[in-house]
């Protein structure tokens, strides 16, 4: 199933992000290609916050490098603002499950390394990563090395440094899943007043329905692989939301059940692969 919604219709602006029929084959040619993404067509809308929700090996992450601009389309278009993407770019940061910071450089040396490589001042620098390190709840911390860190000030830091460069799109490949579970929410929380302040839009890749219910506008469900758009769930309720709320059950039992399917479709896919792989040797 294909599906397109255009949220910035109403204001005749291009949206954030446009995907149009994009497809990806990882070795393709080969005996190994893999087909990640199928047919997949979805507008993203400015300050939209967007979770990406699906079984393991459906081409969330892949959709996610693709918009980054870091992988080549196998078909299909990737526009960012009305803009064809076609190699990386400042404007769209890509946060990864892993902090990726630099163990070898401070904490404000990290946030502020995009900005030396524009040429921007050493105090200038420093000021920006002062007031972002201040917002992510890290002041203080500037001259730490990262295992100096805890995991989630880490992640925080990481945002930091996407912050620094001021994108209209931060793409999150599964930011907070190896923190526990009150600093899983906390960062959540975290999160949302960033997004805010901000005015980015956010997609947001995560296999957690709570974490999707607390964070999304639109919940996009994927397919098993080839990953296409199963449903998009809207989730039309304030922030912070309560996890008593009887609306969050009835949408988690939504969420579960167009799930199921595509999670067992896809243990069954990987049998079939473990099972060629044990012929093959």
């Amino acid at each position: 199933m294909t599906e397109t919604v255009n949220h910035a219709a109403s204001t005749g602006e291009p949206p954030a992000i446009r995907c149009a029929s994009v497809a990806k084959v990882w070795g393709a040619g080969t005996d190994r290609a893999v087909e990640a993404l199928k047919d997949f067509s979805l507008d993203v809308g400015r300050n939209e916050f967007v979770v990406l929700l699906g079984p393991s090996g459906c081409g969330k992450s892949t959709l996610l490098y693709l918009i980054a601009g870091l992988e080549d389309l196998t078909s299909g278009t990737i526009e960012g603002h009305g803009v064809p993407v076609s190699a990386p770019d400042s404007d769209r940061s890509l946060i990864f499950q892993e902090s990726s910071l630099y163990p070898w450089l401070s904490v404000v040396e990290n946030v502020t390394f995009g900005l030396r490589l524009r040429g921007v001042s050493k105090g200038e620098r420093r000021e920006v990563a002062r007031e972002l390190l201040n917002e992510v709840g890290l002041g203080g911390f500037e001259d730490k090395r990262p295992d100096e860190l805890s995991g989630g000030m880490r992640q925080r830091a990481a945002v930091a440094r996407a912050l620094a460069m001021k994108p209209s799109v931060l793409l999150m490949d599964e930011p907070f899943a190896a923190l526990d579970v009150q600093t899983r929410s906390k960062l959540q929380d975290f999160l949302i007043k960033i997004w805010r302040d901000s005015g980015a839009s956010v997609l947001f890749v995560t296999h957690h329905i709570d974490e999707a219910m607390a964070l999304a506008d639109r919940v996009v469900v994927f397919t098993a692989r080839p990953g296409t758009i199963k449903s998009i769930v809207p989730i039309d309720l304030p922030r912070p939301r309560d996890p008593r709320d009887p609306k969050l059950h009835d949408l988690r039992d939504h969420l579960i059940d167009l799930l199921a399917d595509e999670v067992d479709r896809a243990f069954a896919e990987q049998e079939q692969i473990s099972d060629k792989d044990r012929i093959r040797a």
